[in-house]
């Protein structure tokens, strides 16, 4: 299943201590980094990258706000979860639209209302409203909630970050659960069409120690294109191994030929593989390894993107290790080496790059 974002890991690691959960959390984060690689374009841009993609310099990431009140699932109730974040990571995951525009380095990620109806078996239906993080893969937008500091090219280039609409959700059973989307669009406030795209997922979890979630999407992305539609499926496993995780992701995505292709007469396609393991050598040390290859075939997904040169087709991928730092109160310590390789000479020239980072954040 696809894993709860930092936003929750921190209202979950509040309420321990109490017996009660207060009517309103307020938690969040702050972070900021450093990075170098010596094949960055102009000694200014990391070619490829999202958060990290500032070279040579010590950047402050993220300060995040969130605000929650939970519902309650055994009966009839409401609730809503909002998040705010300013920074540079603000700045790469906004949506179209602009009605949620703060300005170059602040975005409303979150924000969405949670209406449950209860019942028989306890876990109730919600049926939620705003705007909501993308059902698709494992990577989450709060980096301090993912297993590496940087955010992999699967999240990057086949997923969307966030979506406005409704949603319902459920659990069947404790092993079945099902979440249903009508949205305006991949990462877009306003719909920049007249049809409106849609997004669901089942999970399922045979035991405590294995789950897997497919998701399927349908719909009209490009602006002023009500017929040109993007479709694909998402793939996610989980498997606890002891004091190891292991999760492989699976992307297939096709959009039908139009205008804003590179090569506009005919469809595009692009797939994606991505495996992580993390080990925890204790409750202060744990390393995780991340493996990823996009194969781009169309450059649907990344011609002209985040530095990488136009292009009607490329096949790149990354390998990164992270180490997570844990021997601090509240806060967490990510130095990162991280290789990437494309088929293009997209890299300063070259195609392949090595980058090294320290992250550090702090968890309220």
């Amino acid at each position: 299943m696809r894993p709860v974002a930092l936003a929750g890991l921190l209202l979950v690691t509040a309420s321990l201590a109490a017996q009660t959960p207060p009517p309103l959390k307020l938690s969040g984060w702050a972070e900021a980094s450093y990075i170098y690689s010596r094949h960055s374009a102009g000694d200014t841009i990391i070619v490829g990258r999202l958060y990290d993609r500032l070279q040579n310099r010590f950047t402050l990431n993220a300060f995040g706000v969130v605000l929650d009140k939970p519902y309650d699932p055994a009966k009839r109730s409401a609730g809503f979860h909002t998040e705010v974040l300013f920074g540079q990571n603000a700045t790469v995951i906004k949506s179209g639209g602009g009605a949620l525009d703060l300005g170059t380095q602040a975005d409303i990620p979150h924000l969405y209302v949670t209406l449950n109806l209860p019942t028989a078996n306890g876990s109730g239906v919600q049926f939620k409203a705003g705007r909501m993080p993308t059902l698709l893969g494992l990577e989450v937008i709060e980096t301090a909630g993912n297993q590496n500091w940087s955010e992999g090219n699967q999240f990057i280039y086949v997923e969307n970050f966030t979506a406005v609409g409704v949603s319902v959700e459920t659990k069947l059973n404790r092993h079945v659960d099902v979440q249903l989307r009508v949205i305006n669009g991949w990462d877009q406030v306003s719909d920049n069409n007249k049809r409106k795209s849609l997004m669901g997922r089942v999970g399922i979890s045979p035991d405590t120690l294995t789950s897997v979630g497919i998701v399927g999407f349908w719909g009209p992305e490009e602006a002023g294109n009500d017929k040109a539609n993007r479709y694909g499926v998402d793939a996610l496993i989980w498997r606890k191994l002891g004091a190891a995780q292991l999760w492989l992701q699976g992307d297939y995505g096709r959009e039908q030929a139009n205008a804003a292709l590179p090569t506009t007469t005919q469809d595009a396609t692009w797939w994606a593989l991505g495996g992580w393991i993390t080990y925890d050598f204790n409750t202060s040390l744990g390393l995780a390894l991340r493996g990823d290859y996009v194969n781009d075939e169309n450059g649907a997904r990344t011609s002209g993107s985040l530095g990488f040169p136009a292009n009607t087709g490329q096949k790149f991928g990354s390998a990164t290790a992270t180490l997570n730092i844990r021997a601090w109160p509240n806060a967490i310590v990510r130095p990162e080496v991280r290789y990437d390789r494309s088929t293009l000479a997209a890299f300063n020239v070259k195609k392949d790059q090595v980058s090294v980072a320290l992250g550090v954040a702090y968890l309220y």
